[in-house]
């Protein structure tokens, strides 16, 4: 009878496994993950069927028939009185295709470097909301930072603010739950984003990686830092920590609006109140840049790829995480065929080891390309900015990697205008100084085992 029961299951496991490697042949992204989950399925499914109903999803299912339901009603796509953009945005007309809106011109721009003055910025203008005040982080910690948010938020909603706050439910795992409680009793509606409703209950994979800021419909904010200590540089060994901010006031703070608001309605089922299209506050054009894996095409690489296409004297880049998929690092490639200055910006200190690994594998096939790549000495470089010429620069939450290529929901503001373009130039310069390019003897020289780990961690390039 045992055995009876064990051979029935041994056979009920393959059958399943053959159903999930169907599935995995149909839906898998990339040739390499449905040949890779193919294999494992058929020849070893007790081994990893779990993993493949946990993490063998590459699409978000639900998102996008539930953020264009009537309930969640479209923003005018038009301003007052609004100038023509600048000529300069032709060049990324693939990108305003992709993303389904248009540049929109009328903007004034702020970059805000560090951690310190970018929360001055940010909590010093939600303790002027005077309307309504949407804020969005991946992570959220109960430490200093964290309660001078909360009371913030707080103080707002006494006031008769209208105060929305998402927070993302794995980047936050360890927010107290009073924490929540606090500011749900003070007035502040504020939602966990969960990737695993509905349909995608058991994925384990998605993220939702956008930090927003929004007040009263007017300023919007967007970049790399989280409510935590650490983006203040107060924890080591990641200390200091060097990330980017940036503030834009003018029309397109509406698409930032709208894109809380898709998130807001996918965990609540309810449609915000949205202000209307704030008027022209300056010069810049500007493009609201969103990403993730509810879209039907990988629109974080083809952002990256067409922005690098679009370049013909200078890309520069910053992430801390350099794991670029075949697109960008043939985009890459292209760029320095062309002569164009290409430099990458990584960190020197590593806060994962696996992708760390792999961006330093990948560093270096980028340098045997032609392609100048720095290490940032003093700290943790989170920092995710893009330079294109002399004209056009990027700041938001978007990763080198597969995971904002792919997983996780991002969000960036593409920027057209001289001036701002020249104050992120500056900023990569000041950062260059203070970084260490690499060499490509490095890898020829480097202990094999630490080789071998370099190329072992490239093999989870789709996870990372």
């Amino acid at each position: 009878m045992t055995a009876s029961l064990l051979t029935a299951c041994i056979a009920a496991a393959h059958l399943l496994g053959l159903f999930a490697a169907m599935h995995a042949v149909m839906h898998m992204r990339t040739p390499q993950g449905a040949v890779g989950w193919t294999l494992g399925l058929l020849l070893l499914p007790y081994v990893t069927l779990l993993p493949y109903l946990y993490l063998g999803s590459s699409r978000f299912l639900g998102y996008r028939a539930g953020h264009r339901a009537p309930a969640a009603p479209a923003l005018s796509t038009t301003a007052d009185a609004a100038a023509p953009v600048d000529p300069g945005c032709e060049r990324y007309a693939a990108i305003s295709a992709l993303q389904r809106r248009p540049f929109r011109s009328g903007h004034r721009l702020r970059l805000l470097i560090d951690g310190t003055a970018a929360f001055e910025a940010m909590l010093g203008a939600m303790a002027g909301a005077r309307h309504s005040l949407l804020v969005q982080f991946f992570i959220i910690h109960d430490d200093t930072l964290g309660r001078r948010l909360q009371q913030v938020l707080l103080e707002r909603a006494a006031a008769g603010v209208r105060v929305c706050v998402l927070f993302d439910g794995i980047g936050s795992h360890a927010l107290p739950q009073q924490y929540v409680e606090t500011l749900r009793a003070g007035g502040v509606a504020i939602h966990r984003f969960a990737t695993r409703r509905w349909r995608n209950r058991f994925q384990l994979n998605f993220r939702n990686h956008r930090k927003i800021l929004v007040v009263d419909g007017t300023r919007g904010f967007v970049g790399g830092l989280n409510a935590g200590d650490e983006y203040l540089g107060l924890k080591p060994p990641l200390a200091p920590w060097r990330d980017t901010q940036l503030e834009l006031a003018g029309p397109a703070v509406a698409d930032l609006q709208q894109l809380f608001a898709d998130d807001w309605h996918w965990i609540t089922g309810t449609a915000l109140p949205l202000c209307p299209v704030p008027p022209a506050d300056g010069n810049a054009s500007a493009l609201v840049v969103a990403c993730g894996p509810a879209d039907p095409q990988e629109t974080g690489s083809l952002f990256f790829a067409a922005a690098i296409n679009a370049a013909r004297q200078r890309v520069w880049l910053s992430t801390p995480y350099f794991v670029p998929d075949h697109a960008v690092r043939a985009a890459l490639q292209l760029a320095v065929l062309r002569g164009v200055d290409v430099r990458v910006l990584i960190p020197a200190r590593p806060d994962h080891r696996t992708v760390f690994l792999a961006s330093t594998l990948h560093a270096y096939a980028a340098v045997r390309a032609g392609i100048r790549v720095f290490r940032y000495q003093p700290g943790f470089l989170h920092q995710k900015a893009l330079l294109i010429d002399r004209d056009t620069a990027a700041i938001g939450s978007l990763n080198l990697d597969s995971r904002s290529f792919r997983l996780n929901f991002e969000v960036a503001a593409l920027a057209v205008d001289h001036a701002f373009a020249a104050e992120v130039a500056a900023m990569f310069n000041a950062d260059f100084t203070r970084a260490k390019a690499i060499d490509e003897r490095e890898y020829r020289e480097a202990p094999y085992l630490h080789r071998v780990a370099m190329h072992v961690a490239r093999l989870f390039d789709p996870l990372l």
